[in-house]
């Protein structure tokens, strides 16, 4: 495991004071991040969308969950991410949390004269496929009572009923990574009968972790329920944007992957993302 070199450029007071260039080819890579290993499942998407992309991810699991921290310090934590991935001279960002889109979406891009995509929960589409009219939405506790989120809420009332469903302690067990664990199963089925129970035919899973237990809550919860998530919808938005901006990457060759982790024992966290990814990536430590 290599530690990069603290970058001066971290340090320059204002971002956008970098050289327009030096973020704005089309062979710049692209910069996504989230909270912990929950992103990967947006990173999965992208990769499969744009395939000729270079790619940089940052997983800011010593931070993890932002659903459980105030506002203030996601919106430091977020604002200090997107400036180390500008600083790698990303062309664009993609905020892979709810949470994090919440939080800091609009400051991010008042900061950054660059493309930056943010997540919004999949109500639309459950909305538009619910057959008893009844969705449920898995999130933090920070997506649900931040404003962004009751703005959608609200755009859907009289059409469907949009019932929430807090989930503490469930990013924690999946950055654990052991997915077949007995509490993480007793957990979901706690989250999963309130909603069920309600007449709830559709979920959203409204936090990039819970795609990597998708599996798991489809046991749960039945095979007459439906599964929606963002993850598609954010990477066809940034191709949207990088093609009407003259960004996209022609391709082949692939591009190329790289990862950074704040978590506490990044070795651990290496191995967890390598399995998540399901090939070999280069994990470093990011830079305090």
């Amino acid at each position: 495991m290599t530690t990069p070199a603290a970058d001066p450029a971290l340090s320059a007071a204002d971002p956008r004071s970098a050289p327009a260039a030096s973020r704005r080819r089309a062979d710049a890579p692209i910069g996504v991040f989230d909270s912990g290993v929950g992103g990967l499942t947006v990173l999965a998407d992208i990769r499969r969308l744009l395939p000729a992309e270079d790619l940089l991810y940052v997983a800011d699991s010593g931070y993890a969950p932002y659903g459980d921290r105030p506002e203030a310090q996601i919106r430091a934590r977020a604002g200090r991410v997107t400036d180390f991935l500008v600083a790698q001279g990303a062309k664009a960002i993609v905020i892979a949390c709810n949470t994090a889109t919440g939080a800091a979406a609009a400051q991010l891009r008042a900061r950054h004269a660059l493309p930056i995509i943010a997540m919004e929960p999949a109500v639309k589409p459950a909305a538009a496929c619910t057959r008893s009219g009844v969705v449920g939405v898995l999130a933090t506790s920070g997506t649900l009572k931040s404003d962004k989120f009751e703005a959608l809420r609200g755009r859907f009332h009289g059409a469907v009923e949009v019932l929430t469903q807090p989930c503490p302690g469930l990013v924690e067990l999946i950055e654990a990574g052991d997915f077949g664990a007995a509490a993480l199963r007793a957990l979901l089925t706690d989250l999963l009968l309130p909603l069920l129970e309600r007449g709830a035919d559709t979920l959203v899973l409204g936090c990039t972790h819970y795609p990597l237990v998708r599996g798991l809550i489809q046991d749960i919860a039945g095979p007459g329920i439906t599964i929606t998530d963002a993850g598609g919808a954010v990477a066809r938005q940034l191709r949207h944007r990088l093609s009407d901006t003259q960004l996209l990457r022609a391709g082949p060759p692939a591009g190329h992957v790289r990862c950074w982790t704040s978590a506490p024992a990044p070795a651990t966290a290496a191995t967890i993302i390598r399995r998540v990814w399901g090939a070999p990536i280069a994990v470093e430590v990011l830079p305090e």
